[in-house]
């Protein structure tokens, strides 16, 4: 299908639509000095002339004062809280004469069609499809609300000092994964549709062809935010983090690391939890919770009685060699998707693509 183009002035049907077909709209908003994901009322709503400058430890919005709304390229969080949630009750059980009665929580989807979505959090959603849908024990929650996502992504049409997606091959251009993609230009959005549900959707828009420029702008921007880029080594070389398991630098690291668990909170991919039982104080009624949890925490490296990593160098090491080398082995790829959230939202500006070049020192070269 050829691209459409869809003047700046008609992005609020796009919303529309999207309402009149049942979805409650996600779109990138500001709040507390950040872009976040959140139901969006109006097209005003968005991030009009804003992006966001980044680099380790730091993260500021900056008012351009420009026409466009997706010039930024991530906030502290991406699809993650929607499906697998930062608090979940898993099931409930009442007291009876008879004892304790068990109940199931079900799953109660309702369908999210998200604006602004970037190439680096398609695929961390996909990661995350690979660990809560395509494992042998499927999530139901995060099962039942995936089918009801409506993706429509935006390419980046710049970079942030923090982005290294095209290292991880995620890249700035999405390619797979969204139901419509736009590219914002001067004058309004290239468009393209991937699926049934798209096109559904676009059907219902004033689209007009695209022009030869507009697809040269698109190509410009596209070419621009991958020279902006840094560079982490590739899959093969990151494989070579497990031959310095020992190596002095991680506890170099740990001087330096607060193991708060920032960097897994933000990262898109991470899902590691815990569960912790609760009482309703009046009803008296027992429930199960899922929350998220962090390899940062002094907890979750106690199993079976033992603490398997009481300093922090060695929950780092945890932490960055399982997202870098040994989740290849579990999923086929590495668990980063380049977003570089974890550098920017770092209290400690421990930045991951400076220390694994670092670590790696001569086997990178």
């Amino acid at each position: 299908m050829e691209k459409g183009f869809l003047p700046r002035e008609n992005l609020s049907q796009l919303h529309a639509v999207l309402c009149q077909q049942g979805y409650k709209v996600i779109g990138p908003q500001v709040k507390d000095g950040a872009i976040v994901f959140d139901g969006l009322r109006d097209i005003a709503d968005l991030p009009w002339g804003i992006v966001e400058h980044t680099e380790a430890g730091a993260y500021r919005l900056e008012d351009t004062g420009d026409n466009r709304c997706f010039a930024w390229n991530n906030g502290p969080q991406g699809l993650k809280p929607w499906l697998f949630k930062s608090q979940q009750t898993v099931w409930r059980g009442e007291a009876t004469s008879d004892g304790i009665r068990f109940k199931s929580e079900q799953p109660s989807p309702q369908p999210l069609a998200f604006i602004g979505i970037r190439s680096c959090d398609i695929s961390a959603l996909y990661l995350q499809d690979k660990h809560f849908m395509h494992s042998a024990y499927a999530d139901p929650w995060y099962t039942a609300q995936r089918k009801q996502l409506c993706l429509i992504a935006v390419n980046c049409s710049r970079s942030n000092d923090t982005c290294f997606c095209e290292s991880t091959g995620d890249g700035v251009e999405a390619t797979y994964g969204y139901d419509i993609l736009l590219d914002e230009l001067d004058d309004g959005y290239l468009v393209d549709v991937k699926s049934e549900r798209g096109r559904a959707i676009t059907a219902a828009l004033p689209l007009q062809p695209g022009s030869q420029q507009h697809h040269k702008q698109a190509q410009r921007q596209l070419k621009n935010a991958r020279h902006q880029q840094r560079v982490m080594p590739d899959a093969e070389q990151l494989l070579k983090l497990l031959e310095h398991l020992n190596d002095k630098h991680w506890q170099d690291i740990a001087e330096r690391c607060l193991a708060c668990g920032n960097c897994t909170l933000t990262c898109p991919t991470c899902f590691c939890s815990k569960q912790e039982a609760e009482v309703e104080p009046v009803s008296g009624e027992h429930h199960q919770v899922r929350y998220w949890d962090s390899c940062f925490s002094e907890k979750h490296g106690y199993i079976a009685g033992m603490q398997l990593r009481g300093d922090v160098s060695q929950r780092y090491r945890q932490w960055m060699t399982h997202k870098l080398a040994t989740w290849q082995a579990q999923y086929d790829r590495s668990g980063c998707v380049g977003c570089g959230r974890c550098i920017s939202w770092c209290p400690a500006a421990i930045d991951i693509v400076a220390e694994a070049n670092l670590i790696l020192g001569d086997d990178h070269d």
